[in-house]
């Protein structure tokens, strides 16, 4: 247990490694200045460590085994309507609940009651952060669906994921410009630690189940979608609040 402790502790040192050397060589040789509460900075690292450490365990225990299996219990019952619900619903709530997208959400409100798009107050505010991250909860959840229909179907992801882009190209081009930036970075905050390791699972699991798929072509793209409708979906959303251009 203990040389597994150690194991663990050094996996995560070894990942953060290369940031621990950027950020103390240009604090050192280009900035020239010693890193400002070194014990706190050295502490606050050591516990990032042990964090990172736990959270992979936590994925390896219990994210990864309860997606899998439940995909794979899902597929063998052979309910479609059950599995797309179970696939939407999970792409909506492990969305919903990602610290990433609340950060963005509430940012994109304050700047927007800066720059004067939305009425004055902190109730419209709000509504427009909850309104933001229930529109890219939607995405994903559909983005899931898409995916889990695609794994079932067996089409070709790049059909996909080409007509995807093209799509939001087309949408760039008539969204008005205040919400572009935050419809590209809803596609990024999306893909985050709540939603990645449960969709994989999901993705491998029904891929390892349903004859003549195989996981490592088939169990794999869903975090692709998760990443590309919210951006769809939320500058359709900026053209039914703002208008386009």
């Amino acid at each position: 247990m203990l040389h597994l402790i150690v194991k663990k502790l050094w996996n995560a040192f070894a990942d953060l490694l290369p940031i621990i050397l950027v950020i103390s060589f240009f604090q050192l040789v280009v900035i020239q200045q010693p890193l400002p509460d070194l014990a706190g900075v050295v502490f606050g690292t050591v516990l990032v460590i042990f964090g990172l450490a736990l959270f992979v365990q936590g994925l390896e225990m219990g994210l990864f085994p309860i997606g899998e299996a439940m995909a794979e219990a899902l597929a063998r019952k052979g309910s479609l309507f059950w599995l797309l619900v179970f696939s939407f619903m999970l792409g909506f709530c492990t969305t919903v609940a990602e610290p990433a997208l609340i950060a963005v959400a509430d940012k994109a409100a304050e700047t927007a009651s800066q720059a004067g798009l939305l009425a004055e107050g902190k109730p419209a505010m709000q509504q427009y952060a909850l309104g933001l991250r229930l529109v890219v909860a939607c995405s994903v959840g559909t983005a899931i669906l898409i995916g889990v229909l695609r794994i079932l179907r067996g089409w070709p992801v790049h059909y996909l994921i080409i007509g995807g882009y093209a799509l939001v190209m087309l949408m760039t081009l008539v969204a008005p410009q205040e919400i572009i930036g935050i419809a590209y970075d809803s596609g990024g905050v999306t893909t985050s630690t709540i939603t990645v390791p449960l969709v994989a699972a999901l993705g491998v699991g029904l891929a390892s189940i349903i004859r003549g798929r195989n996981p490592m072509v088939d169990g794999f793209g869903l975090i692709a979608f998760a990443s590309l409708l919210p951006m769809v979906f939320v500058m359709g959303y900026g053209i039914v609040l703002f208008g386009g251009k």
